[in-house]
């Protein structure tokens, strides 16, 4: 992607549905793009200790979905030149990306900026800073800070860790020129277990395999 010197907005999309398949219903574009952007993620590990040991050994356990935290400024004194209502582009923020009574549950959001990777997360919590009002009490400064947490759907989660390990469940889907104990070989290394995942997935015919179908692949027995 080529430069162009263009100024682009950091944009916040609200979803309903978690595989973000749908249409947007909303969008939240920063008044000033925030001067600092901080990811954060963790590491999750066992740290069982034996008996008179002095030491540990760290076996992992997971990734902890990362958190994103933004700074939004709000100016509604019209010194940039563009005159906007403070409350109202506080009320649009809280639309998309909070709690939607159609879904019972607060939206599913993305997070695009530039080059930014598209963060898919939701809103973890948020306060509003009021800086400076009119006599009348209309506020015409604030400050929204913003968390999020990452989230995926299943089905994205696999797609995007893409693990391999033989005693983890796997979904992939089928290619052109896909077989089924290719595919067991990818997975377990071992085409022999074609016929258990056959079973696994109802298949009568697991020769005759559609580029775009689903296969589930279970974990392994230790």
């Amino acid at each position: 992607m080529s430069y162009t010197g263009e100024l682009e907005k950091l944009v916040i999309r609200g979803h309903e549905q978690p595989d973000y398949s749908d249409e947007p219903i909303g969008e939240f574009e920063a008044y000033v793009n925030p001067h600092e952007l901080t990811i954060a993620y963790e590491m999750e590990y066992e740290s069982s200790q034996g008996s008179g040991t002095t030491g540990s050994r760290m076996e992992f356990s997971k990734v902890k979905p990362g958190d994103l935290s933004l700074t939004f400024f709000i100016d509604g004194t019209g010194a940039n030149g563009t005159a906007i209502d403070v409350q109202e582009r506080i009320e649009q923020f809280q639309t998309v990306t909070g709690y939607n009574g159609n879904i019972h549950r607060p939206n599913y959001l993305k997070v695009v900026w530039g080059t930014l990777q598209v963060k898919r997360c939701v809103l973890k919590s948020a306060s509003i800073a009021y800086k400076l009002f009119k006599p009348s009490g209309i506020p015409l400064r604030a400050l929204i800070t913003a968390n999020f947490s990452e989230t995926s759907d299943d089905e994205t989660r696999v797609a995007l860790a893409q693990d391999e390990s033989p005693d983890l469940t796997h979904v992939r889907m089928v290619q052109a020129g896909d077989s089924l104990p290719l595919m067991c070989y990818r997975i377990y290394g071992d085409t022999s277990y074609y016929l258990d995942v056959a079973k696994a997935n109802g298949l009568d015919d697991f020769r005759r395999l559609k580029p775009g179908q689903k296969i589930f692949f279970p974990p392994l027995e230790k």
